[in-house]
């Protein structure tokens, strides 16, 4: 295929840079984005197969693709992208209207998730529960935990239960906390099992809870030790129920436990315990070899939270690592609480993570390069910088502020929206370019210096909502700024 790569004059030496050999038309325009059709034409490019023109046009090329008798689809965005997009191209089916840069993200998106669905289909699990494999060769699942479920109303618990069906968890785990009744656990139980078709667990190492939650229908049962084993361990095998075994207590081991537990007939998960960091952690995962190695094929329970929690840094890289930690020691669980401000967001991510792996053991590469990751701050391919002009004018800190008559706003985010308050008049979206032209088109906003604040702290508000962080007016919105 013959292919002619279109710029204007300020691009020229990073597309030349990015695609070296190529056929380059540079048109007489510096911005790319202003290449116009009638441009194009003028020059005449004559027996290519396919004309790729800046991602960023958004001019109809169809009379153009016409009169020169070629293909013209979108290239991508950004110079910097055109080496990746070239050499893709036969993979692909490149568009008129969209970048083939986000074309290309979107179809290799795509590909891993039906990828990794297919994976899962074929997948054979030791366990199954509703419809869910554990353990054999089927990928690691997401156990998403309700911390202290049987103190919640029957409607929050709900909401909380599908948040985190939203959000990707395989199952649900209701933890249950020590002054809890059994009504209760029937109780909490009853309301997620109305609320969700995920397997639903509970998590209490007390007996007659266990039982409580045996009687109301639980799918699974965390956690069996040393002390209830015996107190339940028939009632847990009669009722076929799967059983997370633990060590414990004091000095019993895991293996003592798993012994007793595969004495009375329970289809068990084994877990070591993945100790906090600074607290056993390494020790922890030689535990985990340990025990894969001596016990290829029980299901293993892999307890992320118990790092995340205890983890003062952004969980999305500690959630993607400890994924890759559980696939390389055979994981068949991932559990996490999202307990603390920090973790939120952590069942999607481990859902993530966990195709991510699958498919990286399915390739036998690492999680690079796959269609799917867990980049949120950082970027797989960063784009030149603009060179400095020789002649500027330097900003300085100088502005006095004056009040805008129309009066001022209170920006707040509220149930995933983005609130701006004048007084009687309150506007609601979730794009700050939308709000703010709703503000200025109802008259509200007469000031030019007015309107690029509000500008500014609706973009702040509007990152805040993506990254699920907490947002307050005219402070700082990342961390690092507050020292």
């Amino acid at each position: 295929m013959k292919v002619l790569l279109v710029t204007g004059r300020l691009a020229l030496d990073q597309v030349r840079a990015t695609a070296p050999g190529s056929d380059v038309l540079v048109l007489d325009v510096d911005v790319a984005a202003f290449i116009t059709p009638e441009m194009l034409c003028r020059a005449k490019p004559d027996g290519y197969d396919l004309i790729l023109i800046p991602g960023a046009i958004t001019a109809d090329f169809r009379e153009a693709e016409r009169r020169l008798k070629a293909k013209i689809r979108l290239g991508p965005k950004h110079a910097a992208d055109l080496g990746f997009v070239l050499r893709h191209l036969g993979e692909f089916e490149l568009s008129s209207r969209i970048p083939a840069c986000v074309l290309m993200d979107g179809e290799n998106r795509s590909e891993a998730q039906a990828r990794a669905e297919r994976l899962e289909e074929a997948a054979t699990g030791r366990i199954t529960l509703k419809g869910v494999k554990i353990g054999g060769n089927s990928r690691m699942k997401v156990l998403a935990e309700v911390v202290d479920a049987t103190r919640f109303g029957a409607e929050d618990l709900i909401a909380r239960v599908r948040y985190f069906e939203a959000q990707g968890a395989d199952l649900i785990d209701l933890g249950v906390p020590l002054d809890a009744g059994m009504s209760d656990v029937t109780a909490a139980l009853n309301a997620a099992k109305s609320a969700t078709s995920l397997p639903v667990s509970v998590d209490t190492v007390v007996p007659d809870l266990i039982l409580a939650g045996l009687h109301a229908g639980a799918d699974l049962i965390l956690s069996l030790n040393g002390d209830n084993l015996p107190h339940v361990g028939e009632a847990v095998a009669a009722a076929g129920v799967p059983a997370v075994v633990i060590p414990g207590p004091g000095p019993v081991s895991l293996e003592e436990n798993l012994d007793k537990a595969l004495g009375y007939g329970i289809s068990v998960i084994a877990d070591p315990v993945l100790d906090p960091p600074a607290l056993g952690l390494a020790s922890s995962l030689h535990e985990y070899i340990l025990f894969r190695e001596a016990h290829p094929h029980i299901p293993l329970f892999f307890g992320v939270g118990n790092v995340t929690e205890l983890l003062d840094a952004d969980c999305t890289g500690a959630n993607a690592l400890l994924a890759a930690l559980g696939a390389e020691m055979g994981a068949s669980l991932l559990f996490t609480p999202e307990y603390s401000a920090k973790t939120r967001g952590s069942v999607h991510e481990l859902g993530i993570a966990a195709r991510m792996m699958g498919l990286a053991q399915w390739r036998h590469t690492p999680p690079k390069d796959l269609g799917l990751d867990l980049l949120v701050l950082k970027e797989k391919r960063r784009l030149p910088l603009e060179p400095m002009p020789e002649v500027f004018v330097e900003a300085e800190n100088r502005h006095k502020y004056e009040p805008d008559n129309a009066g001022s706003f209170r920006i707040t985010l509220s149930r995933d929206m983005i609130l701006a308050g004048n007084g009687s008049i309150t506007v609601a979206g979730g794009i700050a370019r939308d709000i703010l032209n709703t503000l200025i088109n109802m008259g509200l906003v007469t000031r030019l210096d007015h309107a690029g604040y509000l500008g500014r702290e609706l973009e702040k508000a509007e990152i805040a909502l993506a990254l699920k962080r907490s947002y307050n007016q005219d402070e700082p919105l990342w961390p690092s700024e507050k020292s």
